[in-house]
């Protein structure tokens, strides 16, 4: 079992599981058939000892992104027990944003007073004993800060607790992802060129993110005060040392900092904001920041064959896929026609 820690073996299975994965030609046949089509379809790509182990208990919409759901916890557990040392420090960089996810998840679930059994079917299915701990989170709490309580012993726990108790969902939420950010950047400080890719990576996902805060908290007229609260340390675009300049010059001091960054398509953005301003959306800003961390990922995919990237590279089209495929089934299901489902998917 020894050679399962060999990282071009590793790198070799990551790269032959991707290209297994449905291709952009395959998603838009998957659009245009009909639900019961489209899960055997969906069984057909892969998921279907997932869709058979559920079969039993649900049906439709629900089987299905039962089935998506455990396959894809499943496939990551896997991915990263067959990495060890640097390698699998690396990956699990990337794959621990899913236990944040998971924890979003729990408080929303209590926030909005969600039904356990909406939880435990589609979610975070029962089945899958993975699940287990956050379930009874949900089951448990009857607040956010009971949740968050629940929640104090894992590694972004005191984060949550430092919060008062009259913080919102936005604040957990904030929070949640200030620490994913800081833990994941201390932890690539080492040398190597993977290293500094996967580090431009996640600097990419903060400045889009404090973007998009910017652009919201000025359509909703947060002041600048809480603005800066939401902001994520660490981005390129927008450095820490800028951050007081946008609390008091707003969304036209973010855009003139992107203006004079190199390496970031201004026009195309600015088109972008045209375009979601006429939308009154941010649709087409979240989709053109989603391209241009795809096209990162995608880079990923060669630029070092015998590393952790090709093995990144692949957990996240796993979960693009998971992702587009749920979104199709679900919206499918609702009615949504097929031109909608086709912009939202890469």
């Amino acid at each position: 079992m020894a050679m399962l820690g060999n990282t071009p073996y590793v790198a070799a299975r990551a790269k032959s599981r991707r290209q297994k994965l449905a291709d952009r030609a395959r998603l838009r046949q998957l659009i245009n058939q009909s639900p019961e089509q489209m899960t055997v379809a969906v069984g057909d790509m892969g998921y279907r000892a997932e869709m058979d182990l559920y079969a039993g208990k649900y049906s439709g919409g629900d089987l299905v992104e039962a089935a998506l759901t455990h396959n894809l916890e499943h496939e990551l557990k896997e991915i990263v027990g067959m990495c060890n040392g640097a390698v699998r420090a690396m990956v699990e960089i990337y794959t621990l944003r899913f236990e944040y996810q998971n924890a979003k998840v729990v408080l929303r679930a209590v926030i909005n007073d969600v039904d356990d059994d909406v939880i435990s079917n589609n979610i975070l299915p029962a089945l899958n004993d993975i699940n287990t701990p956050w379930l009874k989170m949900v089951e448990n709490a009857d607040d956010l800060r009971s949740a968050a309580t629940q929640m104090r012993r894992m590694s972004f726990g005191s984060e949550l607790m430092a919060l008062p108790d009259d913080a919102k969902l936005a604040d957990y939420e904030n929070a949640l992802d200030r620490h994913y950010f800081k833990k994941s950047l201390a932890s690539l400080g080492h040398k190597g060129a993977d290293v500094r890719f996967l580090r431009d990576l996640l600097k990419s996902e903060i400045d889009h993110r404090n973007i998009l805060n910017i652009i919201e908290a000025e359509a909703v007229g947060i002041d600048s005060e809480d603005m800066i609260e939401m902001l994520i340390s660490g981005g390129r675009l927008i450095p820490d040392r800028a951050f007081s300049a946008i609390a008091a010059g707003g969304k036209s001091a973010a855009l003139d900092l992107l203006r004079s960054a190199n390496r970031f398509d201004m026009q195309t953005f600015e088109s972008t904001l045209a375009e979601a301003k006429s939308e009154n959306s941010l649709d087409p800003v979240i989709n053109w920041f989603n391209a241009r961390e795809h096209a990162l990922l995608q880079r990923m995919s060669y630029l070092h064959p015998v590393s952790a990237l090709p093995i990144v590279n692949y957990v996240a089209m796993k979960v693009q896929e998971v992702a587009d495929l749920r979104l199709i089934v679900r919206g499918s299901l609702a009615g949504l026609p097929s031109e909608v489902l086709e912009a939202h998917i890469l």
